[in-house]
């Protein structure tokens, strides 16, 4: 007991410059910061705008050409079918087996005179779009007599919102 009866003075005047220090007044009530708000007058407002390049990229096109006139490989293909259905019969079945398969040949000659022509790609170059968007607004202004000029965001209309500090100047003393 004796301890904590002994250490509790000792606190008390180690803490006492900790208390000194702090010099801050609460102003009470009859203090006014040195900041008011009036409206000022807007002469002119003008948009301001920045330019930005949009581009694209290209877009590659598969352009399949046909090869043009089908009836040579029709024919050819009919003549092969034709001959190879002739080696499979034997009497009506050999005609019959013959007209087969030119028209089976005569149709796969076609396909593949159709399906054997050019295949291109075209890959057209992708464009490039100036474009202006709005960055904020150029803003002439009447406060008391004295113009100004701001950049703000938004455009204020007729009247704008302006804060008014009053700040002694310390730099040259008369």
């Amino acid at each position: 007991m004796k301890t904590i009866a002994g250490v509790l003075p000792l606190l008390a005047l180690l803490s006492a410059p900790v208390f000194a220090q702090n010099t801050y007044r609460d102003p009470g009530p009859a203090y006014q910061e040195n900041l008011s708000y009036g409206y000022a007058q807007v002469l002119r407002v003008e948009p301001a705008y920045e330019a930005y390049t949009r581009t694209s990229q290209p877009q590659c096109v598969e352009e399949r050409r046909s090869g043009g006139n089908t009836t040579g490989g029709t024919v050819i293909g009919a003549i092969i079918g034709g001959a190879l259905g002739n080696q499979v019969g034997k009497g009506d079945g050999r005609k019959a087996a013959t007209i087969a398969g030119a028209v089976a040949g005569g149709a796969i000659g076609h396909e593949v005179a159709e399906h054997n022509g050019s295949t291109r790609y075209e890959c057209p170059s992708g464009y490039v779009q100036q474009q202006r968007r709005i960055v904020g607004y150029d803003v002439e202004y009447t406060y008391k007599g004295d113009h100004y000029m701001s950049r703000l965001p938004y455009d204020p209309g007729n009247h704008l919102r302006v804060r008014v500090s009053v700040t002694p100047d310390d730099s040259g003393r008369e």
